[in-house]
């Protein structure tokens, strides 16, 4: 055997084991594809699930943001409503109260005048002269005429 004929079979030997070392590499890469194959079939059965609920979740909270949409939109006019009928109420009845109110205070004060002239005999119905003392010798609120207190 001459020298080239040995690198030849050197050659050849690191060849098969280069071969081996790959088929080796390459059933283990298998195994693993089909783990991960395995593993995504298992995600996708436990997803696909999980993202139909979520799709009918979106859904039903779109449904129900387009009822509440309406409900504010029913209230905001009924707001407007109120407002504006609350505004012409006012208007309505602001000037006649006023002037009903008016009325009662200058009856009020009529009447007090009406009480307050005095009788025949110089006192006024509710006791008082007309100098504004009582016939005990005491003014109406209690003092006596002197100044001095009780």
């Amino acid at each position: 055997m001459s020298a080239g004929d040995i690198v030849v079979l050197i050659a050849a030997c690191a060849s098969v084991v280069a071969v081996a070392g790959l088929l080796v590499a390459m059933g283990s890469l298998r195994r693993q594809v089909a783990e991960l194959t395995s593993v995504v079939e298992d995600l996708r059965r436990q997803t696909v699930p999980l993202v139909a609920d979520a799709h009918r979740v979106v859904d039903q909270a779109a449904n129900e943001m387009d009822r509440i949409d309406a409900v504010l939109q029913s209230t905001e006019s009924v707001h407007a409503t109120v407002d504006s009928a609350s505004r012409l109420a006012y208007r309505a009845f602001a000037n006649p109260v006023v002037k009903v109110l008016a009325i009662r205070a200058g009856a009020a004060g009529g009447v007090r005048q009406l009480r307050a002239r005095p009788t025949a005999n110089g006192r006024t119905a509710n006791g008082r002269t007309t100098n504004g003392r009582t016939t005990n010798g005491r003014t109406a609120n209690g003092r006596t005429t002197n100044g001095r207190g009780r």
